[in-house]
């Protein structure tokens, strides 16, 4: 995280990179004007970030998740935004609702499955922007993976789709009932593709960013895979030292904001030393797939890292990545066990993040953050 002046949040300790926020207001900058920006500082341990809050335990993108994201030590959550037809931000990790909400048993919404392309690959389903939030609320949030994840699965029904505004309020009772900031690290999904159906998404984030005290002062890191939308909260929320922003990469997919202005280049591409150099004016963290900072050999298993961690901190960058889960058909071959492909190996997925952190690495996702505290922790 920034280093500021002096002034720690509560529950991080000071000097671990916490930002000061003596310089938080809700007054946005002038238009085109970026408010300088402090200075990255590595953590003295890396940040545990809850993937859609702890999503091996509860279903995603929930209150049960996050709540259970927080208790077992998070340091951030995750809420994955898309919007809905009447313009509302709300957490879902696609903006089709096909596989995590029991939209296909609702009759009444039947017509509504539909066929769409989005960042150029179709989908079919039911998609949040034909959807107003009142609709929304009608349904309830499932298991993603299905009887992968039983525990998860038992809750299946039990969680409504939730707001950015109301993972604010959210996170502003957690933070005083445990007597400890939690931060908010969301992703932008789809920027482009919604602008492009007048549905633009960074506008809307910025208002409900500044409406609430508590992301205010709380330490957030907004996500994307697209460049564009980075760059312009760049320019919008310099004046907000406690945001820092984070560039998304998977080697073989491509920007969709690059795609639409014809440029066909993948991530394994753009990642070159210049290219990270590019990334470092507006963004805080480059966050790799972590399988493209410790790729598997052929024999499945953990290989030599490669410069990516080593690049980015010498242009200045914080190295995050993505996604840890403690189920053996996830892990790295160095590290499963006989249990069987779908079960849970909790000693091996620490095993396994404790390799990359070793390697360098300042923040990570995982589903269950107890053991992404304990990799660090221990």
């Amino acid at each position: 995280m920034r280093l500021g002046a002096g002034v720690a949040l509560a529950g991080f300790a000071a000097g671990e990179g916490v930002p000061a926020l003596a310089n938080a207001t809700n007054t946005p900058p002038p238009d085109g004007v970026a408010a300088p920006r402090p200075a990255r500082v590595r953590p003295a341990r890396p940040w545990v970030l809850g993937h859609r809050g702890a999503c091996a335990h509860r279903p995603e993108h929930t209150l049960g998740s996050y709540a259970k994201a927080i208790a077992d030590g998070a340091d951030y959550i995750e809420p994955d935004l898309v919007i809905t037809r009447d313009g509302v931000l709300v957490a879902r990790h696609e903006n089709n609702i096909a596989e995590t909400t029991d939209v296909a048993a609702h009759a009444e919404f039947a017509a509504r499955k539909t066929t769409k392309v989005i960042d150029n690959a179709p989908q079919t389903g039911w998609f949040t922007e034909d959807f107003t939030l009142a609709e929304l609320k009608t349904l309830r949030a499932k298991e993603r993976l299905g009887a992968f994840r039983p525990e998860s699965q038992a809750y299946d029904g039990a969680f409504q789709i939730v707001t950015l505004e109301e993972i604010a309020d959210f996170l502003t009772a957690e933070a005083a009932a445990r007597g400890r900031r939690v931060g908010l690290i969301p992703e932008i999904k789809h920027s482009t593709y919604f602008a492009s159906i007048g549905l633009a998404m960074e506008d809307r984030f910025i208002d409900r960013l500044r409406a609430s005290h508590y992301l205010t002062h709380a330490p957030v890191i907004v996500q994307s895979f697209e460049i564009a939308n980075l760059k312009l909260l760049h320019r919008r929320l310099g004046d907000l030292p406690q945001v820092q922003l984070m560039q998304l990469s998977e080697n073989k997919a491509m920007p969709a904001d690059r795609v639409a202005l014809g440029i066909s280049r993948n991530w394994a591409e753009l990642l070159t030393p210049e290219g990270i150099a590019e990334i470092a004016t507006y963004a805080d963290y480059l966050a790799p797939h972590f399988r493209d900072l410790i790729p598997l050999g052929a024999d499945g298993r953990l290989a030599a890292p490669t410069p990516l961690i080593a690049q980015a901190h010498a242009a200045g960058l914080l190295i995050g990545t993505w996604t840890f889960r403690p189920e053996n058909h996830f892990i790295a071959g160095d590290y499963r066990n006989a249990a069987g492909d779908g079960a849970r190996n909790p000693e091996g997925s620490v095993a396994e993040m404790r390799r990359y952190i070793a390697a360098g690495v300042d923040a990570f996702f995982t589903d269950d953050p107890a053991l992404g505290r304990l990799a660090v922790d221990s």
